[in-house]
């Protein structure tokens, strides 16, 4: 794995200071792995920061993924995101729409996902998972 996409409820754990995730995302950046959001996260986190008016934590969200990077959502991510709904709805394990397109960036871009919904991503078959508020 070439680094770590972070999934919306690692950003929130971090944003609340979560000190295992924190840590985690020191330890990787140390080890020299890339650590980064993907659009779909940004789009989540920050419509929920602007709708609850929580500037303070909107100005240290801007700092997070300004630091960290975004990965994009492009067309290899969108074949792959089509793919894998196929796949899911096929075995009768469809998730939402909004995590396939984060697995599937994880996926095209050779990343490990961070969640904590291990067991909801873990339909997915050529997707790595980590869960930093529990290890």
């Amino acid at each position: 794995m070439n680094g770590y996409l972070l999934a919306t409820n690692i950003v929130t754990a971090h944003l609340k200071k979560h000190p295992l995730v924190k840590q985690r995302i020191r330890d990787a950046e140390a080890a020299g792995r890339l650590v980064m959001l993907n659009a779909v996260t940004y789009y989540e986190i920050r419509r929920g920061l602007l709708f609850a008016g929580a500037q303070r934590q909107l100005r240290a969200f801007d700092k997070l993924w300004q630091a960290l990077g975004i990965v994009m959502i492009d067309h290899a991510v969108l074949d792959k995101a089509a793919e894998l709904y196929v796949e899911l709805r096929r075995a009768g394990q469809l998730i939402e729409d909004a995590d396939i397109l984060i697995a599937a960036i994880a996926v095209v871009h050779n990343l490990t996902l961070v969640t904590n919904n291990t067991g909801h991503f873990s339909r997915i078959a050529d997707l790595h998972v980590e869960d930093w508020l529990t290890s």
